[in-house]
């Protein structure tokens, strides 16, 4: 059986995507100290579960890198490319630039990431049918809302590491969703093509 552009694109995305979010209980649950309300999620790039951790945002942005090309390929959208691809390079960037690295290196990629996943959720209604186009959207909103009280520093008690949990978490469930949406589309089930 020979996949096609869709299918890679969301193949990349739902393994991605999902060896994420698992490296990331991974690299919790092996630190005793790690708190998930206290800590940022960085945080786990230089403590105990390090090694776990940057492997798997490495992969991650390099699997949402692939989607893209896939994607590109599959939809001729450029403005969903475009965004997947710098939120690729964005993951990369975490995985290599750790919360050590100089010159707020981190934090920049740290802020691609986070802004163009959600931008790249709220794009991708173009080339989805409803109601999954809508949960694009709003899983992507509420990404930028909490990217927003996360930068003015409001936690609405959850904690740094959980307020950022609130910008990664609905962009994660996108991916995998949106990856396994693409997974199991054949051609003669395809969504619009963006003009």
């Amino acid at each position: 059986m020979r996949l096609e552009d869709r299918q890679w694109a969301g193949l990349f995305l739902f393994v991605g995507a999902t060896q994420f979010t698992i490296g990331m209980i991974i690299a919790e649950s092996v630190d005793p100290s790690y708190s998930v309300s206290a800590n940022y999620i960085s945080d786990l790039g230089v403590r105990a579960g390090a090694a776990v951790f940057n492997s798997s945002v490495f992969i991650l942005g390099a699997t949402i890198v692939a989607t893209s090309w896939f994607a590109s390929r599959a939809f001729k959208d450029r403005i969903l490319m475009v965004a997947m691809l710098l939120t690729g390079v964005g993951a990369i960037g975490v995985g290599v630039f750790t919360e050590n690295a100089p010159y707020g290196l981190h934090a920049i990629v740290s802020f691609i990431t986070f802004f163009f996943a959600a931008i790249t959720a709220i794009v991708a209604f173009r080339v989805l049918r409803p109601p999954l186009s809508y949960a694009s959207i709003l899983l992507g909103l509420g990404s930028l809302v909490a990217l927003g009280l996360y930068a003015s520093k409001n936690y609405l008690g959850l904690g740094g590491g959980g307020m950022e949990r609130m910008i990664a978490y609905p962009v994660l469930a996108w991916g995998i969703g949106f990856g396994g949406y693409l997974l199991g589309m054949s051609h003669s089930q395809g969504p619009p093509v963006a003009s």
